[in-house]
């Protein structure tokens, strides 16, 4: 029996993850109390029809009930079960905009302000994220890409390495996104924006890829950056780092840096990273490459 515990922050996804889970077979047990997870098991093992792959949902709803957790795993350990966490995450600024957007109270705050609620219940559930056998950090993702991630480890089988990359292109012309951790300008990348044919295209076409990846020195920054990327990724897991935001920056953020973000990707992937790729300024126009 597969037993998957998902906990998390409220407003992390996981009400979208029972839906993804409950996909790929899982039987899904929403919120249920952490003393009764032992016994829940005991029953589904002792079932005529035993149930192969069970994720049960437990989080800071229960209120002081969620405190059982950790005694109700030292109980699955002593009759033993075997278990792992997948912990849902997002940044404090991501998750006040969830609540905000869908006008629901914090469990911990339902008077209060959203932002104690919010820190009370990192505090709280500090323990457990310690012990998470993954984790997913849910600020810049679509539910789509939950969905991948969660195919990719529980599905595909992947290994977690403890970091999702998720790689955006744009254009310096519309400013730099504010939540990159790195940032690289590809501006010295010959333009396809100046070849006329190329022009009205964006870096999703093959005709501009094979443009921008023709050049020797294209081909040389992007040896360095992924090799650079790979040796940064264990130490920033070793931080406690969930997500590494990277920025492929080129003038209009339609030609270049979708180019060389999707090729990053690919590179990263092949290294078997968790990455997820964002072309925020595709769509703006003629704005210069």
């Amino acid at each position: 029996m597969t037993l998957l515990i998902i906990t998390g922050m409220s407003g992390a996804g996981k009400s979208l993850c029972v839906k993804y889970f409950e996909d790929i077979g899982y039987f899904c047990v929403d919120n249920l109390p952490p003393s009764l997870i032992p016994k829940f098991t005991e029953v589904i093992l002792q079932s005529k029809n035993p149930i192969d792959k069970i994720a049960l949902i437990v989080d800071i709803r229960g209120g002081i009930m969620f405190l059982d957790l950790f005694p109700a795993l030292q109980q699955l350990q002593e009759i033993g079960i075997a278990y792992r966490i997948l912990f849902l995450d997002a940044t404090d600024a991501v998750l006040v905009k969830r609540f905000k957007e869908t006008r629901r109270t914090h469990p911990l705050s339902p008077e209060g302000r959203l932002a104690e609620g919010i820190e009370e219940e990192r505090r709280i559930l500090q323990a457990v994220k310690d012990k998470a056998d993954y984790i997913i950090d849910t600020s810049n993702l679509t539910p789509r890409q939950l969905k991948e991630e969660i195919t990719r480890l529980f599905v595909e089988g992947k290994t977690f390495k403890g970091l999702i990359v998720n790689i955006v292109s744009f254009g310096f012309k519309h400013g730099i996104p504010m939540d990159c951790d790195l940032v690289f300008d590809v501006r010295f990348i010959p333009n396809p924006y100046y070849v006329p044919e190329l022009k009205p295209k964006s870096g999703l076409d093959p005709d501009v890829s094979d443009y921008v990846l023709s050049f020797p020195e294209t081909r040389k920054f992007l040896n360095k950056l992924n090799e650079m990327i790979t040796f940064l990724i264990p130490y920033y897991v070793k931080e406690g780092k969930t997500q590494l935001i990277i920025g492929i920056g080129c003038t209009g953020g339609r030609h270049r840096s979708v180019v060389i973000a999707n090729r990053l990707a690919q590179m990263q992937r092949d290294k078997g990273s968790s990455v997820v790729t964002q072309h925020r300024d595709i769509e703006k126009g003629d704005q210069g490459g």
